[in-house]
């Protein structure tokens, strides 16, 4: 009888971004958490993402399960660096009204930002 591998590499990867994502995917680490920690099943997640395997899921949600404070940091880190971007952008951008000026610019055709 063969050996079995005792060790399985998990199908993750940080993209230049700082972002951790699930190999061969654009699907965010987040999300798979964010699905798992809301009831969905392995099989739940990769019908909602088809680019995701199956096996890659379960690899993940077991590495989620072993490494749960550290998972948990990253992601809330992610959720800081979110807020203060939304903030940015509205500071910028001011969003009050937004709706009417895309809306009246449709209407007419020209510009009214």
């Amino acid at each position: 009888m063969s050996a079995l591998p005792l060790t399985a590499i998990v199908p993750l990867f940080t993209d230049p971004h700082g972002a951790i994502r699930i190999r061969g995917t654009r699907v965010l680490l987040d999300v798979i958490v964010t699905a798992f920690r809301a009831g969905a099943t392995a099989e739940e997640i990769v019908q909602k993402f088809p680019t995701l395997q199956l096996p890659d899921v379960y690899q993940v949600i077991a590495y989620y399960l072993n490494h749960i404070p550290e998972i948990d940091s990253y992601l809330s880190q992610r959720q800081v660096e979110a807020t203060a971007l939304r903030t940015e952008i509205e500071q910028r951008f001011d969003p009050v009204g937004l709706r009417a000026r895309l809306l009246a610019r449709r209407n007419t055709g020209r510009p009214t930002m």
